[in-house]
């Protein structure tokens, strides 16, 4: 969220053009590089660096980068928050939905494979924890695929324009799955060990073809940022004499307990002849 200050949108967006195979890979590793490169001789003009102190090598320090900058959108990719890779050419939303935000599993192997590495002085244990998460994560992919296809097998009626399937944090087999389809919104869970999809709720309609909906959109630059960022938007609408307000918030966190810091509400004055502040 650096540079959710700049003009430029693509590069407002969190997980846009950083993030992406042009920005985040191309253009930003050299940049990190050199900037680190210049402090590095900086350092050592000033006597900041001791004496003993091996040289900085441009060359591993270049690597170090692109390293950085590869595994990054790389785990990125795997949540349901998702990176736009081919911004700024395209905006669309890449993600496989294998893994948790912060995904306690993850840490924890890895972890073990660098505590263990750094006691036995030794990159095995390492190498191992690697390819461990790997595996972990090639299986989440595995599991997230059966359950974005779950509402066409399990829901015939479903045929879903986007579906995202978020991980739980510890039972990372569940999914809690939410789907669009012609503008309804339909919650459900996903067990591959018990039965697939179930607790399917009631569509609900996003609103987003609302009216007044559409003039909120493009009311503050803060909801137009949203939005923006937003994969899923619904809205909801309370008319109360001559004001509207509209909450928008993103179906994919839904959660009472992350709604909170997901939504962005409007006011706006009701377009009527009977409402004279309206004109």
């Amino acid at each position: 969220m650096f540079f959710g200050w700049a003009p430029w949108e693509p590069l407002a967006t969190h997980r846009g053009f950083t993030h992406g195979v042009v920005g985040g890979v191309l253009v930003l590793p050299p940049l990190l590089a050199l900037l680190l490169w210049v402090l590095d001789r900086w350092q050592v003009r000033r006597g900041r660096i001791a004496q003993g102190a091996p040289p900085l090598h441009f060359g591993w320090l270049l690597a170090l980068s692109y390293l950085g900058a590869l595994t990054h959108p790389l785990l990125d990719l795997q949540t349901v928050y998702a990176v736009q890779l081919l911004s700024p050419f395209n905006l669309r939303w890449f993600h496989s939905d294998g893994l948790f935000i912060i995904s306690p599993w993850l840490l924890v192997v890895l972890g073990l494979g660098v505590w263990r590495s750094r006691k036995t002085v030794q990159g095995g244990p390492a190498l191992k924890a690697l390819i461990a998460a790997t595996l972990f994560i090639v299986l989440n992919v595995g599991i997230s695929v059966q359950a974005w296809n779950a509402p066409r097998v399990d829901a015939p009626y479903a045929n879903p324009d986007r579906i995202f399937a978020a991980p739980e944090p510890l039972w990372f087999w569940r999914r809690d799955v939410v789907w669009r389809q012609q503008g309804q919104i339909v919650h459900a869970r996903f067990d591959p060990l018990n039965g697939g999809l179930a607790d399917i709720g009631a569509p609900m309609p996003d609103n987003m073809a609302d009216p007044d909906v559409q003039r909120a959109a493009t009311a503050t630059t803060d909801v137009r940022m949203f939005l923006a960022w937003s994969q899923m938007p619904f809205a909801k609408v309370k008319r109360l004499s001559c004001v509207v307000t509209v909450t928008f918030g993103d179906a994919r966190f839904a959660d009472p307990r992350l709604v909170g810091g997901f939504t962005r509400q409007v006011e706006l004055p009701v377009q009527s002849a009977l409402c004279p502040s309206s004109a």
